[in-house]
This record gives C-alpha cells, sequence and structure tokens, in this order.
C-alpha cells in the first residue's frame, strides 16, 4: 500500500509543479509539459514493478501512436477559447480527439498497426 501511495504522491507532484511553472512562464511550462513526463513515470514504474520488458516496449510503441491524433487538440484549443469559452472549448476538443482516435485506429488498422 506504501508503495503504491508513493507512486501517487510522485506522479502528483509532477502535475502540480508543471501547472504551477506554467503560471509563471507559459512557454515554460508548455516546454515542461510536452515532455513526456507521464510516459516516462508510467515506464518507471512498470520498470520498477518488475514488468516484462515487452509490456514496457509496448507501452512506449502505442503512446507513440495515441499520441498523433490528440496534436490537432493544440491548435483548435487557443483558436475557441476566446470565442465560446474554457468549458464549451474543453469539450469540443474532447469531442475532436475522441473523434480522430477513433477515425486514426481504423486508418492504421489498414497498415497493419491495431490500436483500438
Amino acid at each position: 500500500m506504501s508503495w503504491l501511495l508513493t507512486k501517487y504522491f510522485i506522479t502528483a507532484a509532477v502535475v502540480v509543479a508543471v501547472s504551477e511553472v506554467a503560471k509563471r512562464s507559459d512557454k515554460l511550462g508548455a516546454l515542461i509539459a510536452a515532455l513526456p513526463l507521464v510516459t516516462v513515470l508510467v515506464l518507471i514504474w512498470l520498470y520498477v514493478e518488475q514488468q516484462p520488458q515487452e509490456k514496457i516496449a509496448n507501452h512506449a510503441w502505442y503512446t507513440f501512436w495515441y499520441v498523433l491524433p490528440t496534436l490537432p487538440m493544440f491548435l483548435v484549443f487557443p483558436v475557441l477559447l476566446p470565442r465560446i469559452g474554457f468549458w464549451p472549448t474543453l469539450l469540443a476538443c474532447v469531442v475532436m480527439t475522441v473523434v480522430l482516435f477513433a477515425g486514426f485506429g481504423v486508418v492504421m488498422r489498414r497498415f497493419g498497426v491495431e490500436l483500438l
């Protein structure tokens, strides 16, 4: 149980640290947020918990493919935000990302990459 709490604490601390940096500097906060910190933490947790190398490698492989359909959100969000407000923009971006995930999954299946 203490290991699980340690994982929660470290992971939460990273998220809080990024949000605190972002309050002070848009660019530095975005740079740190763009780093694959969560993925690196997950890879570390998987390794420390002695998961098979194949599982760790698969996590990195699928993370690459799942990141691609999220990228348009970062272009659409700043365009919609001043027009429709925060919550509607966030909802629109979530819906858009889900649709892009589904479409991307269908397209990638044709190339032999099974995402869905």
